[in-house]
């Protein structure tokens, strides 16, 4: 179990790192939050595909220093489950990896997706924005 009391999505991480809407939020809270190993992962990519370099996400990165979350073999089962009442919102493999990871941890996942608020399930959903 951890102590962390926010779970980010990839989303609210990018909000941050770039500026937009939502990020101050998630600043607020980074001092008591964790990322899963797949959200970083498409934090980097989704980086790399808005063109920048790659040394300047490993630099940055670092220097905000997130907690980060090994992806388990439970939280992997968890998002697979959640494909069937999820479908409808048509959540990516990384959205429903947030919500299983903050399930698992007990943690309140956050993510600037509206569409994240219309979810109806057993886990807490905070919609930055």
């Amino acid at each position: 179990m951890s102590d962390a009391r926010y779970m980010l999505d990839a989303s609210a991480a990018l909000a941050m790192m770039l500026g937009e809407a939502g990020g101050d939020q998630v600043r607020e809270r980074l001092g008591s939050s964790q990322i899963s190993t797949v959200n970083l992962s498409e934090v980097v990519a989704k980086l790399q595909e808005a063109g920048v370099p790659d040394e300047v996400i490993r630099s940055s990165l670092a220097e905000l220093n997130f907690d980060v979350l090994a992806f388990d073999q439970g939280q992997a089962l968890c998002a697979g489950l959640l494909r069937a009442s999820t479908r409808s919102n048509r959540l990516s493999l990384g959205d429903r990896a947030c919500l299983s990871a903050a399930k698992s941890c007990n943690a309140v996942a956050v993510t600037t997706d509206r569409s994240w608020g219309q979810l109806e399930l057993d886990i807490v959903v905070e919609v930055l924005r």
